[in-house]
């Protein structure tokens, strides 16, 4: 529930393109994923096309960077909330792209066809802080997921040092350099929330390195939600990383 396309500009360009994406998630034997670049959603909509008449179901999110430079995902329901976040988070996100820097942040259509070069400095921290950010995608309807919350930079812990008790995070995501009991033993926050990983793919062959296994009754967003709340019978059995 968590892949980066060539939109984000730390992934390999060329590389992380929507048909791509797609293919290698079938072949991982994922059946749901989200395409979340950082503080944007614009390859979001491609990777939806690409995907129809597959199994797979794509899911469009945003991985928002906080004022404190902690990342949150964003997951929501349709494309027009996830655009609607984008358009707020556009408002609060200083500064424009170098590059030849920092890299190419590629908008492409279905077909893998560029569309745009995407100018705002997506790489950046916005003004919102990390309770507007998360209220900002409650308010879109979305799931507020605190990204890879074991990592040394980024992290809700490695930024804040801790979760405050009334930030209502919907579930916090373990990267898939730590084993889940590790990171329990680690953190010992993590008992009071529901845990997920996903892959944080910047590569295609990174794709489905960590995946999550949830109990619905089938591949949906409103299906997601009723099992990271543990709702109707639907929950998440366990966060995998694969050795």
């Amino acid at each position: 529930m968590h892949i980066h396309s060539t939109l984000s500009p730390c992934t390999e360009l060329g590389d992380m393109t929507p048909r791509a994406i797609v293919r290698a998630s079938i072949e991982k034997g994922l059946d749901m994923i989200a395409i979340c670049d950082h503080n944007s959603s614009r390859n979001a909509g491609a990777a939806i096309k690409a995907a129809q008449g597959s199994p797979l179901s794509v899911i469009p999110g945003i991985e928002i960077t906080s004022s404190e430079e902690t990342h949150v995902l964003g997951l929501f329901p349709t494309l027009k909330k996830a655009t609607a976040a984008q358009e707020e988070v556009y408002s609060r996100l200083p500064g424009t792209n170098d590059e030849k820097a920092i890299g190419y942040q590629v908008v492409v259509d279905e077909y893998d066809m560029v569309e745009d070069l995407e100018q705002a400095l997506l790489i950046g921290a916005t003004t919102l802080n990390i309770y507007r950010v998360v209220k900002l995608i409650h308010t879109l309807g979305g799931l507020a997921v605190a990204s890879h919350v074991d990592r040394p930079g980024f992290g809700i812990f490695s930024q804040l040092g801790f979760i405050p008790d009334n930030l209502e995070l919907d579930a916090l995501e373990i990267s898939k350099h730590i084993d889940i009991d590790d990171a329990r033993k680690k953190y010992h926050q993590l008992v009071d929330y529901t845990l997920v990983t996903s892959s944080d793919a910047h590569y295609v062959s990174d794709i489905g390195a960590s995946y999550t296994e949830a109990e619905m009754a089938e591949a949906s967003f409103a299906e997601l939600s009723l099992a990271i709340r543990g709702d109707e019978g639907r929950r998440i059995i366990k966060p995998y990383r694969l050795a």
